[in-house]
């Protein structure tokens, strides 16, 4: 699979102290470097358990059992971090959290040799994806809790403690989706399309990309150099998208979960069965943002509510994994090339993961586990 998943964590040492990044790939890898993240108390959600959230709650027995029969030294469920749905998060954690994503976007990029348009460190983890993209793809957001109406969640309602909100509204086109029959070839159109410019990243520039935009307009330049990593500074853009948010909701979750007993069918449903005229949650979270860059494949990392969507991503893996975990913690699918181009061997668990600055070689069999992976330096469950 040929996504990166992002979840959050706590590091104690470094200039991000406090905050970390976990990054898998659902092809199954999993990486930890430092992010803008937080750890902080529970809080009682607004929103009642779904589906999806019951079936993790009654999964976590089996997980103590294979913990028992497994132990992974002091990693336990008791002191596992915890990774929470941002409408739990109090305002002020909230905006801890967002002052942590502008503050990577203070500091120099590591990566401007290789690409010239990377002027911070937050651009360095968007490099990154658009080089890796073709042979990996890496709080969360509950997409359940907001599909009726993302524009008006905490998330995307333009306060100061959310992700900021939708872009201005702008006439544009759907979103064609290549090879689904009629009439789901194409994503209607959300009310947005312009710069964002409200909440915490108003004033955001977007210096990588374009590569492949989904949001076709004027005013969005191509990148000067063909890899995308060229300097293109331009405003953050989003198309809040109820039409997309539709095939999110908990429902197609939980089938997801539960209908697909291995990885290969697992991530091909996630992904989208687009010749069957279906998006896919992976695809529905995306286009739920749209814009730019989050409607592009390559540079979507750049708009920073990219980490929360893939966040959830890499929880519904995890409960996918706790229904069977003898199998699926060692269960790996498809080639080590998206789609298989140009042709690849098989992923194997021996193969070995790279994020370029951001990490080492680590083999895929260290990342499986969110419990213990890479010699106890992954620990965390979520909530």
């Amino acid at each position: 699979m040929n996504r990166w998943l992002g979840t959050y964590s706590v590091t104690k040492q470094g200039p991000f102290a406090g905050f970390d990044i976990e990054i898998r790939s659902q092809r199954s890898m999993r990486e930890t470097y430092p992010v803008a993240g937080l750890a902080c108390q529970y809080q009682a959600s607004t929103y009642p358990p779904d589906v999806v959230d019951r079936l993790a709650e009654s999964s976590l027995p089996l997980l103590k059992e294979w913990l028992a029969k497994n132990p992974q030294g002091n990693c336990t469920l008791e002191t596992a971090s915890k990774r929470k749905e941002w409408s739990d998060l109090t305002p002020t954690q909230r905006q801890e959290y967002t002052s942590a994503v502008l503050c990577l976007m203070d500091k120099p990029a590591l990566t401007s040799k290789q690409a010239p348009g990377a002027k911070s460190r937050f651009d360095d983890y968007v490099t990154v994806h658009i080089q890796q993209t073709p042979r990996n793809h890496g709080s969360y957001w509950n997409w359940d809790r907001y599909a009726s109406d993302p524009a008006a969640s905490p998330l995307f309602d333009g306060s100061p403690s959310s992700m900021s909100g939708n872009g201005h509204p702008l006439p544009h086109g759907g979103i064609p989706i290549p090879g689904a029959p009629p009439p789901n070839d194409m994503i209607p159109p959300g009310d947005g399309g312009g710069c964002v410019t409200m909440g915490p990243f108003a004033n955001m520039t977007v210096n990588l990309g374009p590569l492949a935009p989904s949001l076709n307009l004027n005013e969005i330049k191509p990148n000067p150099q063909s890899d995308g990593l060229g300097y293109n500074p331009r405003c953050l853009r989003r198309d809040i998208n109820r039409h997309a948010a539709a095939v999110t909701t908990a429902n197609y979750t939980y089938d997801l979960i539960t209908r697909n007993k291995n990885v290969y069918w697992f991530q091909t449903v996630m992904e989208g069965e687009f010749d069957k005229g279906k998006w896919g949650v992976h695809t529905g979270g995306h286009y739920t943002v749209g814009g730019d860059p989050a409607g592009d494949f390559f540079v979507s990392p750049g708009d920073p509510q990219f980490w929360l969507h893939h966040a959830m991503i890499d929880r519904v893996w995890w409960i996918w994994q706790m229904q069977d975990l003898r199998k699926r913690l060692e269960e790996v699918s498809m080639t080590r090339t998206m789609m298989n181009f140009p042709p690849s061997a098989n992923g194997t668990l021996d193969d070995v993961s790279n994020l370029g600055v951001l990490a080492g070689d680590v083999k895929i069999r260290e990342l499986m586990s969110t419990l213990g992976g890479m010699g106890g330096r992954l620990c965390y469950i979520y909530e």
